[in-house]
């Protein structure tokens, strides 16, 4: 390794002018990156992370912060060390892009939607490197083979809305490559995906870094992907560093109460192995909460037979239906009373259609949704309206769904005055009561939702789910876009819920380390099908079916003894879901190997 760091940041101080004076976003930090080395910057939102590496690339000034104290260091490929606080920004113009690569959180907000793909990635090289327009294609072509991205030839006419969100991701990371950058910083690049996406694209940035020497700054809130790539780690807190050290030290002896606190909330695959039961995890520094298991009843809440949902595929003049999309494809599983049943599976694979299509946001085709013994596809919008007082969603995003415009305090009573359960000092008392149930203070009440943290808007979610009394929670992905430690607090507050309220969940999700926490029994999709089903531990200690084998081996594991490498990860790419009309596909027949643990049995795919 070289004595020289590509980059150094040497007390940095960044700071945000409000409308209540300026706010400092980084007090004092200091870190070093060397050649062909991967430093992590972890933390929590809000601790500084991305801000120190937008100062970097001098994009901070844009968002409307200020770097008002630290000098930044960068080695320029030809012309020596520059810092780039004195930097001018025609300079910088030349140094983004051509010699520090960024890559964002976001794909879809990184890529620009009204040019192809080929155009967004031959503009930076005929830009910096003066290519021709043959030379730059080429290049192109070249770059998308190397995310191992399938067509690449067709990919490059393509534009960004026609890929799905790991391709997009692969084009960014082809983007910030493209040049061959001393520096590549990459901001929470696969937080938005899925694990076996995930997993290739961390396997790809670390063949990449290796092949050319890149030195890369990687932030990310997520310690198993830390394990997986760190050479060294900085940990922030509220914008400064309470500690650094190699990805071994940081792992192994970790010295910050901090640093513990993110360790202790990351769950890992296995901790429950030899447990038949869910229990809320230990949080570190809280003994107030119960880690008691949560046994449920074996009395079904939910049955739901057959269940087929398709969407139509328009096409030609007159927009006819030309094809179907089969989203969700001859599903049946049951739901107990007081337990919680999770469906896991990649994006596209219908768990979210599902949830949708029981509570009738969606119209299935056909199957039998028998809730609380009434047929729930059978119901009139009346009697639909009247059922749905037992059944209530939490949604992924809850910035999306909730009202920016409304007070906290009235959008957790709404679903109150909407069905007249409750009124006048009765409603107020039973919405101060759910804030304490979701242990947000009570002065939030006549706050708005943009002035609450993601987590904090999570759990007004959760208390209007809970403001009705309901029977089962369709959970939509309801934690995958929190911090760890926030992720923690809110699965161990609904676990909480389920023991002393009896609600039943059925929980959407990709994160089989959370899976594996909440579930009594789990179901795997793929292609729309469930392709294994049983109880928890039966799944997770002895899968069955090669997707569910191919899905447990991709979740990264928080130590960096056992990383990954891309001879590990062996993915099928995904067929189709659209099939002409007309298209019958085949019934699911499954194979039971234990007691309540189900495979299917199929000619296709996996």
């Amino acid at each position: 390794m070289l004595d020289r760091a590509i980059a150094s940041i040497e007390n940095l101080k960044v700071e945000f002018q409000t409308k209540d004076g300026p706010v400092v976003g980084v007090e004092d930090v200091s870190f070093q990156v060397f050649p062909g080395e991967t430093v992590c910057i972890v933390g929590e939102s809000g601790s500084g992370k991305s801000v120190s590496s937008l100062s970097l690339m001098r994009l901070v000034e844009f968002g409307g912060g200020e770097i008002s104290g630290g000098r930044l260091l960068f080695d320029r490929r030809d012309d020596g060390e520059a810092d780039l606080a004195e930097t001018d920004q025609d300079l910088m113009r030349t140094i983004r892009g051509n010699e520090i690569g960024m890559i964002f959180q976001e794909p879809m907000t990184a890529l620009n939607p009204v040019f192809t793909v080929g155009r967004q990635l031959t503009e930076g090289l005929r830009l910096h490197k003066k290519m021709s327009r043959a030379q730059a294609e080429a290049r192109a072509l070249e770059l998308l083979q190397q995310v191992r991205i399938p067509e690449p030839e067709r990919r490059l006419l393509q534009y960004p809305h026609e890929l799905s969100g790991g391709m997009r991701q692969r084009v960014v990371i082809a983007m910030a490559m493209a040049c061959e950058p001393r520096l590549l910083i990459a901001d929470e690049p696969t937080t938005a995906l899925d694990v076996t996406i995930q997993a290739e694209i961390l396997a790809l940035m670390d063949r990449l870094k290796r092949e050319t020497g890149t030195a890369v700054m990687f932030i990310t809130h997520d310690m198993a992907v830390v394990a997986q790539m760190a050479d060294r780690v900085v940990v922030m807190f509220r914008g400064n560093k309470v500690e650094e050290g190699t990805v071994q030290e940081i792992f192994e002896n970790p010295t910050h109460d901090y640093t513990k606190a993110l360790l202790a909330a990351v769950p890992k695959l296995g901790d429950m192995n030899g447990t038949d039961l869910p229990r809320p995890m230990k949080l570190f520094g809280d003994d107030t909460h119960s880690t008691a298991p949560i046994p449920g009843t074996n009395e079904p809440l939910l049955e739901v037979s057959h269940l087929v949902t398709r969407f139509p595929v328009q096409g030609g003049l007159l927009r006819r239906t030309v094809a179907k999309v089969h989203a969700v494809e001859d599903v049946s599983f049951t739901v107990n009373k007081g337990q919680t049943l999770s469906l896991v599976g990649e994006s596209g694979c219908g768990k979210s259609t599902a949830g949708r299509s029981i509570l009738r946001l969606v119209e299935p085709e056909s199957g039998r949704v028998q809730f609380d013994d009434r047929d729930v596809i059978a119901l009139t919008p009346r009697e639909m309206h009247k059922v749905r007082q037992d059944m209530q969603m939490i949604f992924q995003d809850p910035f999306a769904s909730l009202n920016p415009q409304m007070k906290l305090s009235d959008q957790v009573a709404e679903p109150m005055r909407n069905y007249g359960t409750h009124k006048g000092s009765e409603m107020q008392d039973r919405v101060a009561m759910l804030f304490d149930r979701v242990e947000l203070p009570r002065s939030y009440m006549n706050r708005y939702p943009h002035e609450l943290s993601g987590g904090q808007r999570q759990r007004i979610a959760i208390a209007r789910a809970l403001a009705l009394n309901p029977k089962l929670i369709v959970a939509d992905e309801a934690v995958s876009a929190l911090d760890v430690s926030v992720q923690a607090q809110v699965l161990n507050l609904m676990m909480e819920l389920q023991a002393e309220l009896g609600i039943s969940y059925l929980f959407i999700s990709h994160d089989m380390a959370v899976v594996e926490r909440v579930s009594h029994q789990v179901g795997v999709m793929y292609l729309g099908r469930i392709v294994e089903l049983g109880p928890r531990r039966a799944v997770f200690e002895d899968p069955q079916h090669p997707y569910t084998q191919a899905l447990m081996k991709a979740v990264p594991i928080a130590d960096p003894n056992k990383r990954k490498s891309e001879k590990d990860l062996n993915f099928k790419p995904i067929p189709s879901p659209i099939h002409p009309i007309g298209y019958e596909p085949e019934p699911s027949v499954y194979k039971e190997v234990s007691p309540g643990h189900k495979v299917l049995i199929s000619e296709s795919g996996y």
